[in-house]
């Protein structure tokens, strides 16, 4: 059994996992984002680690929109044709040529939300929903379209799902109010319409700019596979716990913030083993979202190694 039919097994209900599968996502330098070095730079990756699936980081830079002055101005949100994302998807040919045989390839996928945080600035955003989200709503629809306009040529390039990563609900953002899930939440589940018939998608509901409360909004998101941050507010949850609220196996369990970037090879696997006791079955080991790019390789190597050696 190879990687790849490893992570789909996991996916069966009658298949008990004969491992524990695990993986760990990073940015590399900028000398990596596009073509051959990008390719070459998340195989090297993929091989040093042993990491149990390939995901493509999305580096495609956005120019930042400088003439969002009030809410209507998103309705002028840029709609990119299809070539715009030539170079990202290029990455993607290349790695489901080299990878797909032997393991899982999916690909980074930002949510119309998040777009339009980077391309018009997570302050402004957010004002401008507050003030006239149905005005903000019509730059929102734009960037569903480049999202899909982006799934779909990864569709056709051959990625077997998508990492889909949501923002917008976390504790800080909106409180008290119905903006999420009025207006953003519904722009996430157009993207997942398009994305469920693949075989392989991570719902990861990201917690990098600030944690949530509460992850019952995203419970009828789709997904194989869901990845988040188990702690909400003064809380804290156990990986069993959010697999059988969401039903699909949890990929997480790690601070990505913490002993993976400073600690010892010792204090790595004992981090680890104390959560892979508490796992559910159906468990792939893995941060809450994208380590540091300081990060050493050796580190999460350790991590990965620890994991597939635990039930033996």
């Amino acid at each position: 059994m190879n990687k790849r039919e490893a992570m789909f097994g996991l996916l069966e209900n009658e298949t008990h996992p004969t491992y524990i599968p695990a993986a760990f996502f990073m940015h590399f330098d900028s000398t990596c984002h596009q073509g051959q070095p990008a390719v070459d730079k998340h195989l090297e990756f993929f091989h040093n680690t042993g990491m149990d699936f390939v995901k493509i980081q999305y580096e495609q830079p956005l120019t930042p929109l400088t003439d969002l002055h009030k809410p209507q101005d998103w309705a002028r949100a840029p709609l990119y044709p299809a070539e715009f994302f030539d170079a990202p998807v290029e990455v993607v040919k290349g790695l489901v040529k080299a990878a797909k045989r032997e393991a899982v390839v999916i690909m980074t996928l930002y949510s119309p939300f998040m777009w339009a945080r980077h391309l018009g600035g997570n302050g402004k955003l957010s004002e401008h929903l507050l003030e006239n989200p149905v005005a903000v709503s019509k730059g929102l629809e734009i960037m569903i379209e480049n999202v899909l306009t982006l799934v779909r040529r990864c569709k056709q390039a051959g990625v077997d799902g998508f990492y889909a990563s949501s923002q917008g609900g976390e504790a800080f953002r909106f409180p008290g109010t119905d903006t999420f899930p009025k207006y953003i939440k519904p722009t996430d589940l157009v993207v997942w319409e398009e994305i469920r018939s693949c075989a392989f998608n991570v719902l990861h509901i990201c917690d990098y700019a600030g944690s949530y409360n509460d992850l019952s909004p995203f419970l009828d998101y789709p997904g194989e596979v869901v990845n988040c941050s188990l702690n909400l507010g003064k809380r804290t949850v156990s990986p069993v716990k959010v697999s059988k609220m969401f039903a699909r196996p949890f990929m997480g369990g790690m601070d990505r913030k913490g002993i993976l970037t400073t600690g010892k090879p010792e204090e790595i696997r004992q981090a680890v083993e104390g959560i892979l006791a508490g796992a559910p079955e159906k468990f792939i080991l893995a941060a809450d979202c994208t380590v540091a790019s300081e990060t050493p390789w050796d580190n999460l190597k350790t991590a990965i190694d620890t994991a597939h050696h635990y039930r033996k």
